[in-house]
């Protein structure tokens, strides 16, 4: 102590040679080794990108060897699935996540329910206290009320649970369907409409399948796929037809695209893992089929929009009729065309 109180340059020296020793040994000669990590150690938002790329991929292969080779050892991979579906707002993406937890735990995401667009509601106005104003605000709250039950009356008529409405007459109770080269018996249960147009940046429409009981069998819909362009609003270029089937783990997605998106490679290309490309033709009918659904999407609507962007290159407005049909009988798996065999994950 004496030596380090006369000479405290001794005590400098020595921490500086044991840091670099220490650092030496450490960084050097023998570095620290880290091994065994897992999918359970990435940040967040990596482990978010791996359950969707994971969903993705297993709607197209339905490879359950490649899921749990992956998540096989986390035994609370299921729990933080089931967590990112619940906060995902994107239907299909919330179907395919749940069919992921269902290789894990047979059983999926028990008692979760779709994510449901938030509505938002007018604060009601204050009232002076006046007789007549109170009169008129109840008389508009009547108007309102008059509106809503003839716009529920409407859809009752079009779509009522699902099920095939009046306005086809007298339809057949079992219809053969050309599915894959081969006729397949097959029952309407639904027909939905729904259309897009320019300024409807979030459109994504998705319709529940009951059979005439009421029972559900799964969902279809029509979504934005791809815009082009930085401008405002959105210039969609392409969008997504899916079919999703309680009684099949995969969830068919079609990706219609626009003339100039359908001839540009790398459009193309950027597009090809979400499923099979097809070309936009008015009155087109594109066929999705799983183990127990067919779905003829016919493109009733189709308009091009003019701008500085190439011509043909995105929609101004398109409305496609959903036809849904039940196959009858046992439920095997389909040859879909535009299937994915193979996909190097």
């Amino acid at each position: 102590m004496e030596i380090v109180q006369k000479r405290p340059v001794l005590l400098v020296i020595g921490i500086a040679v044991g840091l670099v020793i220490g650092l030496l040994f450490g960084w050097v000669i023998w570095p620290a080794e880290f091994t065994g990590a897992g999918p359970q150690h990435l940040h967040p938002r990596d482990q978010a990108n791996l359950f969707y790329n994971l969903a993705d991929v297993y709607a197209f292969d339905n490879n359950r060897d490649r899921i749990e080779e992956t998540l096989g050892r986390w035994e609370e991979a299921d729990e933080a699935i089931c967590d990112l579906a619940q906060r995902t707002q994107d239907q299909a993406s919330v179907a395919r996540l749940i069919a992921l937890a269902a290789v894990l735990n047979a059983s999926g995401c028990p008692g979760l329910v779709a994510p449901v667009a938030p509505t938002t509601e007018e604060p009601a106005e204050e009232t002076g206290g006046r007789g007549w104003l109170l009169t008129c605000l109840l008389g508009l709250l009547l108007l309102a009320l008059i509106g809503a039950i003839f716009i529920l009356l409407n859809r009752k008529q079009r779509t009522v649970g699902g099920r095939y409405d009046e306005g086809y007459d007298n339809p057949p109770d079992v219809t053969a369907l050309s599915t894959g080269g081969s006729e397949q018996q097959a029952i309407p249960i639904a027909r939905f409409q729904t259309s897009y147009s320019r300024g409807h940046d979030v459109y994504d429409d998705s319709f529940s399948i009951e059979n005439a009981n009421g029972d559900f069998l799964g969902e279809c819909g029509v979504g934005i796929s791809e815009s082009i362009g930085a401008d405002g609003p959105k210039n969609v270029t392409a969008l997504e037809i899916w079919l999703f089937d309680k009684n099949d783990i995969r969830t068919v997605t079609k990706v219609i695209m626009s003339d100039h998106a359908f001839f540009d490679e790398a459009i193309k290309a950027k597009l090809a893992p979400k499923g099979e490309p097809i070309l936009a033709r008015l009155n087109e009918t594109i066929v999705l089929e799983t183990a127990s659904l067919i779905i003829n999407a016919e493109i009733k609507e189709m308009e091009y929009g003019v701008g500085n962007l190439p011509p043909q290159s995105f929609f101004d407005h398109f409305a496609v009729e959903l036809s849904a049909w039940a196959k009858e009988g046992d439920f095997g798996e389909p040859d879909v065309q535009g299937r994915i065999d193979e996909l190097n994950f």
